[in-house]
């Protein structure tokens, strides 16, 4: 190679450094090492004894998930980013002329981090390590749902009717295996009601829009204080907000506060935080056929404004990651919007880290 090349790209990668590249910030802020060993155990890899090409090194490969999930791209477009991007060679530890990853070997790894759980551990041990550096669950926690689209399905009255009842797509297409790959039996159609309130000339309200949406929803809980994801579950996108209550909510805040919109308010749920000893700052419902109270009212006003902040948690994920389901199956689902949180968090950790040093 040229050594005027050479010099020319060290050079180039300078001039990012100096620009501000936000890998790097990541890099820095971030210790990726740190989810080695869940990666290796997860990974099953052998000590090499057998022979046959070495894995691409777990922590490189887990990195690469990162990007893909922050700009949402699909694996063969991840392979090609790769290769193009000199930022994001230098952020996974490679250099001009190494071996990538192709499309094959991203899914591959993704797949067997699904299978065995570790993404969901993953997760776990970066809440570990953002208590140790002292952004521990404080001041009660909100919960929401967001729906995420998926490609949608065109399927006649009978498949929908047995994919309603449960059946896999091999089950319903048996002498189709290629169109049963193809097909995604869990996620589902729901409405998604809202946008701005319109009114009458008389001043009444005019009735809600209501839009059809196929895909997943992705239910999360941040902490009030710091704003980092701390749970998640992810359904298709015709499961109510409020059976999720149980599996996004942790004990291990230090405020025994939870807010939430009305869509989680019931007696059960109810009960069930007051079981937990945890304080319920759900919505309160309009009563049937009644006018809403001022009381009840102002109360809702004053807890929107908190529960508003998990808001901004979707908009970022939407607007910046431009979220969006590709795969199929919801086990891939989750994987994608396990990666899609982690993605948020480091963000945010960023964030924090940056006022810190501002402070």
């Amino acid at each position: 190679m040229d050594p005027k090349s050479l010099f020319s790209l060290s050079d180039h990668l300078d001039a990012l450094s100096k620009e501000g590249d936000p890998l790097e910030v990541l890099q820095e802020t971030l210790d990726f090492e740190y989810f080695r060993a869940w990666l290796v155990e997860g990974l099953g890899y052998g000590d090499g004894s057998k022979g046959g090409r070495p894995p691409f090194d777990p922590v490189m490969m887990f990195k690469a998930l990162i990007l893909q999930a922050q700009h949402n791209l699909s694996d063969a477009r991840m392979e090609f980013m790769i290769r193009d991007r000199l930022s994001w060679l230098r952020f996974l530890g490679l250099s001009l002329g190494d071996r990538t990853p192709d499309e094959n070997t991203i899914r591959h790894f993704r797949n067997r981090l699904t299978e065995t759980g570790t993404l969901r551990r993953v997760m776990k041990a970066f809440d570990w390590q953002l208590q140790k550096k002292g952004y521990i669950p404080m001041s009660g926690q909100i919960v929401d749902a967001s729906l995420v689209p998926a490609p949608r399905q065109r399927n006649t009255e009978g498949e929908r009717e047995a994919i309603k009842s449960g059946k896999s797509a091999n089950d319903i297409w048996p002498d189709e295996p290629n169109k049963a790959a193809q097909r995604d039996t869990d996620a589902r159609w729901t409405l998604k009601v809202g946008g701005k309130i319109r009114y009458r000339a008389d001043g009444t309200p005019l009735p809600m829009i209501a839009l059809p949406v196929f895909g997943y929803k992705s239910h999360i809980s941040i902490d009030r204080r710091f704003g980092f994801i701390r749970g998640m579950a992810v359904t298709s996108a015709s499961t109510p907000d409020g059976r999720l209550l149980r599996q996004v909510v942790s004990t291990d805040n230090t405020s025994s506060e939870v807010w939430a919109d009305s869509a989680y308010r019931s007696r059960r749920n109810e009960k069930w935080l007051s079981d937990q000893m945890l304080t319920s700052r759900i919505h309160r419902r309009k009563p049937m056929g009644k006018p809403m109270s001022k009381a009840t009212a102002r109360a809702n006003a004053a807890k929107s404004s908190i529960h508003a902040h998990v808001e901004h948690v979707f908009a970022h994920q939407k607007n910046r990651f431009n979220l969006f389901i590709r795969t199929i199956d919801l086990a891939r689902a989750e994987a994608k919007l396990t990666l899609c949180n982690l993605a948020y968090n480091f963000n945010r950790l960023i964030f924090h880290e940056r006022l810190e040093t501002a402070g």
